[in-house]
């Protein structure tokens, strides 16, 4: 029997390994010199002074929202083409998630769309690098300046990416790292705040403690707080992963160039762009775009039917049955339309090029025997 491929696969070593268990060798299972050290080197590596790191990018995202003084009263404009966590935060604070529609081509935030969405509780803007493309900051950040809003980036998707030469995490007022097992570099669960900004950087530390002020007593708490640490464990995880950085995305952008040649021929099959203008892009997935003469639900059956894994990145969250009574959006048609037709691919470092031909093989045969009767 042919084994499954899976949709994503963490990369872990033995040097991974090794320092994990090094951890358990020690007293310091939390809040200790691990995490003190991925720290520094996160923000080492972005160019910015304060990294901290908390339970999942998704905390980062919640407790970003809290140090800008976001909540009741307040919307934040954010893509409807994301994961469902970018709107979940927003609510987490009470405020309300204005959805604004996206480029055709990078699928991430139209910097025109952000402009007309804006109102006078606006109070910031999230920008996600959707599959690890980056946003347009310049064009963001010069409405966020006219406007007097805070400028978010989610890079939860694209460590290691660059706009305009200047690394992906680095660009908003805070920014945002997912660690989770199908991201480029992964600590298990886990994500970090990026920020130049010292004092968001003490609130972000103090939030994710329990509210608890750095160097005060362990049952000191200075504000109502949380419990959103990273184990030492994942930390040490996390270094050997950041060290391979390099590596990874090198080995991840071939799988994307072998996708790119396998694929190429098959008509009317979009495929992601391998470049963009001021763009490097790190790649997280390998999404294409179904034919609209296709039913996708057939084809993502008959590969699952070969034991392929697929995903619909990403429904539009203005859709999902837990978001339409709290969020308020214009018509997005453009979001509703290319969501119907995307389709990730298994994609992850070590997939081998056997794998990959047959995702190939099966998938254009699947677009022939599965296109959309017509009514």
């Amino acid at each position: 029997m042919t084994a499954g491929i899976p949709l994503s696969a963490p990369d872990i070593t033995e040097a991974e390994i090794a320092a994990v268990v090094a951890v358990l060798r020690t007293p310091h299972l939390s809040l200790g010199p691990e995490l003190a050290a991925f720290e520094s080197e996160l923000a080492a590596s972005h160019g910015v002074e304060h990294a901290i790191a908390v339970s999942s990018g998704t905390a980062g995202l919640h407790l970003s929202l809290l140090t800008l003084g976001i909540g009741a009263g307040h919307e934040v404009i954010v893509p409807s083409f994301a994961f469902v966590a970018v709107a979940g935060a927003v609510l987490q604070v009470g405020a309300r998630p204005v959805f604004a529609e996206i480029d055709p081509h990078t699928l991430n935030l139209d910097p025109a769309a952000v402009e007309q969405a804006i109102t006078p509780r606006t109070r910031a803007i999230l920008a996600v690098h959707t599959f690890g493309v980056p946003a347009p900051m310049d064009a963001l950040r010069t409405i966020a300046q006219r406007h007097h809003l805070a400028l978010v980036e989610d890079a939860c998707e694209a460590i290691g990416a660059r706009y305009c030469n200047q690394q992906a995490g680095s660009l908003g007022d805070l920014a945002i790292l997912g660690f989770y097992p199908n991201k480029q570099i992964t600590t298990g669960e886990g994500g970090a705040v990026l920020t130049r900004n010292p004092a968001y950087a003490a609130r972000l530390r103090r939030l994710r403690n329990q509210g608890r002020n750095p160097g005060s007593e362990w049952l000191d708490h200075a504000e109502p707080g949380y419990n959103y640490r990273l184990s030492e464990l994942a930390c040490a995880l996390g270094r050997v992963q950041l060290q391979r950085l390099d590596q990874i995305l090198e080995q991840r952008r071939a799988v994307a160039l072998r996708y790119h040649a396998l694929l190429a021929d098959i008509p009317e099959l979009e495929l992601p762009p391998l470049a963009l203008p001021h763009r490097e892009i790190s790649w997280f997935v390998y999404v294409v775009r179904l034919p609209q003469s296709v039913d996708r639900d057939s084809v993502q059956a008959e590969l699952a039917g070969h034991g392929i894994a697929t995903g619909r990145y990403f429904p539009p969250i203005h859709l999902q049955p837990a978001l339409q009574q709290y969020g308020h959006t214009a018509p997005l048609p453009l979001t509703e339309s290319l969501a119907r037709r995307t389709l990730a691919l298994p994609f992850f470092n070590r997939i081998q090029p056997h794998q990959q031909e047959r995702v190939a093989a099966v998938l254009r045969t699947a677009l022939a025997q599965h296109r959309a009767i017509p009514a």
